[in-house]
C-alpha cells in the first residue's frame, strides 16, 4: 500500500486551475489579435463572433486573472504575517546556491545534486514571473482600454508603448508556459504523461522524498500530511 501525502490545499488547486482556464482564454484571445493580419487569425476571430466580441472576452478574462493572482498575494501575505503558513515562494541563499550545484551537476563536474525543498528555484523563478508578468499586464491592459484617462495623466506616447509591451509580455508568458512550465511539469521523463499533484493535491512519499527531501522530512518528522492508501496516481510537483 502506497503512502500519499498531501502537498496542495483545496485553496491552492483552486487558484491554479483558475489562473490555468483564465490564461488559456487570455493566451487565445490576445494571440489572434496579435496576429489579425494572419489567415489563421482572421479565421478564429470570425469564428469566435468578430473582434469586438474578442476584446470583450479578452477584458473580462484579464479582469479575472487580475483579481485571482493578486487576492493570491494578498491571503498568501496575511497568513504569513498571521503565521499560518511559512513565505516558502521566497527567494533565499540556497536557492542560489542550488544554481551551482544543479550547473556543476550537468556539466559533470559533481556528482553533488541539490536537496530541494518545497519549491526549487526553477519553481520560484516561475512563480514570480507570474506575479510580475501579471502586474505588467493588468497595468498596460488598464492603459489600453482607458486611453484617454491615461493620457490625462502621462505622455500620449505611452499608449503605443503599452501596445507594445502588452502584446511582447503576452508572447513571453505564452511561450514559456509552453517550453517550460509544460515540460517540467508533464513531459519530463519523471511527470511524463501528466502531474496529478496540482489538480488531487497528493504526492506518493517515494516521489516527495525524491524530489522534496527537504519538505519530506519536515512533515514526516511533524506527522502531518500523510495519506494512507491507493492515490490518484505518482506527481512531481508544480513547475
Amino acid at each position: 500500500m502506497t503512502d500519499y501525502i498531501t502537498r496542495f490545499s483545496l485553496r491552492q488547486r483552486v487558484e491554479h486551475a483558475s489562473v490555468g482556464l483564465l490564461f488559456i482564454v487570455l493566451a487565445t484571445t490576445g494571440l489572434i489579435q496579435e496576429f489579425f493580419p494572419m489567415r489563421w487569425a482572421g479565421w478564429m476571430i470570425l469564428e469566435m463572433g468578430g473582434i469586438d466580441r474578442v476584446r470583450w472576452i479578452h477584458r473580462v478574462a484579464g479582469i479575472g486573472l487580475a483579481f485571482v493572482v493578486f487576492s493570491h498575494v494578498i491571503v498568501s501575505v496575511l497568513q504569513v504575517v498571521r503565521g499560518q503558513s511559512k513565505p516558502t515562494m521566497v527567494p533565499t541563499r540556497k536557492d542560489f546556491d542550488d544554481v551551482v550545484i544543479v550547473t556543476r551537476y550537468y556539466l559533470q563536474l559533481s556528482d553533488e545534486q541539490p536537496r530541494f525543498d518545497r519549491y526549487d528555484f526553477r519553481q520560484k523563478l516561475e512563480y514570480w514571473g507570474l506575479i510580475f508578468g501579471s502586474l505588467i499586464m493588468t497595468v498596460t491592459g488598464f492603459m489600453l482600454y482607458f486611453p484617454v484617462l491615461t493620457t490625462r495623466f502621462l505622455p500620449g506616447e505611452v499608449i503605443p508603448a503599452a501596445l507594445i509591451a502588452h502584446g511582447r509580455e503576452g508572447l513571453l508568458a505564452f511561450l514559456v508556459i509552453i517550453t517550460w512550465h509544460f515540460f517540467n511539469s508533464h513531459l519530463s521523463p519523471e511527470a511524463f504523461p501528466i502531474d496529478t499533484s496540482i489538480f488531487t493535491g497528493k504526492i506518493s512519499r517515494e516521489r516527495m522524498e525524491k524530489e522534496h527531501p527537504l519538505e519530506y522530512e519536515r512533515v514526516l518528522a511533524s506527522g502531518e500530511g500523510k495519506l494512507e492508501g491507493p492515490g490518484p496516481g505518482e506527481s512531481r510537483g508544480p513547475g
